[in-house]
């Protein structure tokens, strides 16, 4: 069986080797058996290889965060899905490998028919998207919201649960060619991330108040959205694809706004029973055609180096993993 093999924290291509490992033994109670059908590559994947991502792995370990596979096997005990099924992993199910077995409890199967690479990407991207849109603020529909990143997959992804939701959106990006890219995708908005956008935002919206700001970016891009925001309004970041792990947040903002500033995680149990719900909700837009983020590139399990390569100058790359 083919995998990726990470077999020291470093630099993410050389950290990792294609390798011929064991067979996984037939599933226990509870488990199921599943060939993996396709994998992306995260920028979250390429922070577990360099050791800076709160998951560690035992080295030398498969890694891959996330993916999308055919259940082939179903061990005793086993109820919520069967033998052929397309089933979504479990967060950190090291899925960068041809077949494994996984806890049943952690698996969902999706719709079919669907796009398999689309539904692939849905358990980090789309399921962020759509916890970023419940948790933090109560959003009604006709309610504007405000994120940077705006052409990125978690950002692509609340465009189109917003819309599905009744919600209005601004989406800022950081290339003034993007910005019609984003009209036409869903966004009712979209200007460039600089302070001389956000007049255009504070003209556009008027008198109803921006709840809740997204913030993927960090540094004084996270300091913008909360310009904006609304009396009582909620920023929360995600991520920092600026690279700035600070954030440039003026306490003037906070305080007499009366601002919330949230940080989101992904792996917390207290969105354990919402999760089949959301799920289902972000599956049912993708298989609809409603969610869809663009995938820049394929890669064989091969070459996973040059899919590393990909993502690291910019855009989606997904391994194949199945026959």
């Amino acid at each position: 069986m083919r995998a990726v093999q990470l077999t020291r924290y470093g630099d993410p291509k050389s950290a990792i080797q294609v390798m011929d490992l064991p067979e996984p033994d037939a599933p226990g109670v509870g488990e199921v058996l599943v060939g993996m059908e396709y994998a992306p590559v995260n920028l979250n994947d390429l922070l577990v290889l360099q050791g800076l991502f709160p998951v560690h792995p035992e080295l030398p370990s498969p890694v891959g965060n996330e993916g999308l596979g055919r259940v082939l096997a179903v061990g005793p005990d086993v109820s919520n899905v069967s033998v052929g099924e397309v089933v979504v992993l479990p967060l950190y199910s090291l899925t960068w490998r041809e077949r494994l077995v996984v806890p049943a409890s952690g698996v969902f199967a999706v719709p079919k028919p669907a796009d398999l690479q689309q539904l692939s990407m849905l358990r980090i991207n789309a399921v962020t998207a759509a916890l970023l849109l419940s948790e933090y603020a109560d959003l009604h529909p006709g309610d504007w919201i405000v994120q940077n990143a705006g052409n990125s997959a978690v950002a692509r992804s609340v465009v189109a649960i917003a819309k599905s939701r009744g919600f209005k959106t601004i989406s800022l990006v950081r290339r003034p060619d993007l910005i019609e890219e984003m009209i036409t995708d869903g966004a009712d908005a979209s200007f460039l991330d600089d302070e001389g956008s956000f007049q255009q935002i504070s003209s556009l919206v008027g008198q109803d108040r921006i709840r809740l700001a997204l913030d993927g970016v960090g540094g004084p891009a996270a300091g913008r959205l909360a310009s904006v925001l609304g009396a009582g309004g909620a920023l929360v970041s995600y991520a920092v694809l600026g690279g700035e792990v600070a954030a440039s947040v003026s306490i003037l903002d906070v305080i007499f706004k009366n601002l919330t500033y949230r940080g989101f995680y992904l792996d917390r149990t207290e969105y354990d029973a919402i999760l089949p719900n959301v799920i289902a909700e972000t599956a049912d837009l993708i298989a609809s055609g409603k969610l869809h983020v663009p995938v820049a590139a394929v890669y064989k399990i091969d070459e996973v180096g040059r899919a590393i390569e990909h993502v690291q100058k910019g855009g989606k790359a997904l391994l194949s993993l199945g026959g």
